[in-house]
């Protein structure tokens, strides 16, 4: 029972894959118990109980929660944290009866009036949210109570938000020791902002620090580390290293594609509507499209056919077709979406029967 406790309070384990399925399971319920129900001797050395929901899965909600984790570590308070998930989400009577003092939502506010019924019977409801649809909400709310406060503030991430004002309330309190601490220790302040940086420049959509998307495209593979607050694993997330990472394995996917194209053939695309480029069958290879049909794409433009590389594999009974292209002046999108697909200009795809597929390269046979 324990450990299931635990798990919920944000500690990694195997059993963590089945908890994420179902976020209000009977083990958060029994957590939510557990913690607002306390020993007699934890609840005189630790004071009353919080409650920190962090919106799963995002990084902006993970950092928020390890600032809440990091903050109430510090003063030795009772902190129960829990992911909040769209897919399985707690309903505001499962807090009820829970005794909190302070609700923290992270990265979110919660469906419709979530917030404000919490406010009913919780003393202080503090939310943190960096999106445009959720400041366009806020109107909808009606009157909010004096110990709802809602930090919306679309100008920065929600966990460099909660950050800074976790650090705010740590200045303004002195330790035993009669001297202030930092939320951070030295060592992964500097790791952990530079962090926080790539996630609000991602949450904002600047896309203005070097290398943005291929950080992000890294920290993606990070994702089971979300539902692991308390794990130290967030804290050794370092920019560097996950941009090293992606580079490399991008670097080795674009040496994999470059062999597997060995024999391209030539299609007429609509059976030669949208022009000739090159293709290739890809069957078991499908997850290399991408760097496949950018390398085809130049061979394709060399050989004096359309700048466009086409990547074919079989797909629950039907051939999928992926073109890409490295020419700005092309839109793949326009013939996808003229077989039932779609896409961006230089990324799309659409399925097609064998027979009309062999009828677009009948001609080159």
């Amino acid at each position: 029972m324990l450990r299931r406790r635990r798990l919920l309070a944000g500690v990694t384990s195997p059993a963590a894959a089945e908890l994420r399925r179902a976020f209000r399971s009977e083990a958060a319920l029994e957590a939510i118990h557990a913690h607002s129900h306390p020993s007699k001797d934890a609840a005189d050395s630790e004071g009353p109980t919080h409650l920190a929901l962090y919106h799963y899965p995002t990084f902006a909600g993970a950092y928020a929660a390890l600032a809440a984790h990091l903050f109430h570590r510090r003063l030795r308070r009772r902190l129960l944290l829990l992911p909040f998930s769209s897919v399985e989400p707690f309903r505001v009577g499962d807090f009820e009866d829970g005794g909190f003092q302070k609700c923290y939502l992270l990265d979110f506010i919660g469906p419709k009036n979530f917030a404000l019924e919490l406010s009913r019977f919780i003393p202080r409801v503090i939310a943190f949210d960096h999106r445009q649809s959720t400041l366009a909400r806020i109107p909808h709310l009606g009157h909010c109570p004096s110990n709802l406060e809602l930090n919306i503030d679309t100008t920065k991430s929600s966990a460099q938000a909660t950050f800074d004002y976790f650090t705010r309330k740590l200045a303004g309190t002195k330790s035993d020791s009669d001297m202030r601490e930092n939320l951070l220790d030295q060592e992964d302040e500097e790791r952990v902002f530079n962090v926080l940086k790539y996630i609000e420049d991602a949450d904002l959509r600047q896309w203005q620090l070097p290398n943005s998307k291929e950080f992000q495209t890294a920290l993606s593979d990070e994702r089971a580390k979300l539902n692991c607050i308390t794990n130290p694993l967030l804290l050794q997330l370092d920019v560097c290293n996950l941009l090293s990472r992606v580079k490399s394995l991008a670097r080795d996917r674009l040496e994999a594609a470059g062999r597997l194209i060995d024999r391209p053939f030539k299609v007429q695309l609509g059976r030669g509507l949208y022009g000739e480029c090159l293709a290739i069958r890809a069957d078991g290879n499908s997850k290399l499209s991408h760097e496949i049909g950018l390398e085809l794409s130049q061979r394709s433009a060399a050989a004096g056919l359309r700048p466009i590389g086409a990547v074919v594999f079989m797909q629950r009974g039907l051939l999928k077709v992926c073109l890409r292209t490295t020419d700005n002046t092309i839109d793949t999108a326009e013939i996808a979406k003229a077989y039932g697909g779609g896409g961006k200009p230089n990324s799309s795809s659409f399925a097609l029967r064998l027979e009309e597929f062999n009828a677009w390269t009948s001609v080159n046979s």
